[in-house]
């Protein structure tokens, strides 16, 4: 009996932290760990959030100073940071919702849908951010 020759089979090694910035994910791994980085953005800015909210509740001068502290340009890009992880978990959370109901988890549905919620996200992020600088 003849051996046929073998193929060598592939091997999967573990990446080392300094291969991290050439490793290519695929888009539906782009989108969960964004989804993962957004929802820890918006969990840690809950407390300045929640601070923020009742001193504008607590007087007229107060909210009239805050107005005046959000026409500045660094507290309206952290603004647009925040309309961003809040729009993008969105739009990750229905995503997630979708599978769930075993819609799109096949391996040629599963990208494509991960690149739709991700263009939406970044549409609509953008509205957002172009309504935070007043263009809108």
């Amino acid at each position: 009996m003849s051996e046929l020759p073998r193929k060598p089979r592939p091997q999967f090694r573990n990446i080392h932290v300094s291969q991290i910035l050439g490793y290519r994910l695929p888009i539906t791994g782009v989108m969960s760990i964004l989804h993962r980085i957004s929802g820890a953005a918006m969990f840690l800015s809950l407390p300045i959030i929640v601070w923020l909210f009742d001193l504008s509740l607590t007087s007229e001068l107060s909210y009239a100073t805050l107005m005046d502290v959000t026409d500045l340009v660094f507290v309206k890009l952290i603004l647009c940071g925040l309309a961003w992880a809040f729009i993008h978990h969105f739009f990750g959370g229905v995503r997630h919702l979708i599978s769930d109901m075993h819609i799109g988890i096949t391996k040629e549905s599963s990208p494509r849908i991960a690149t739709v919620f991700m263009g939406l996200s970044l549409v609509v992020s953008l509205l957002a951010w172009l309504s935070i600088f007043g263009v809108l």
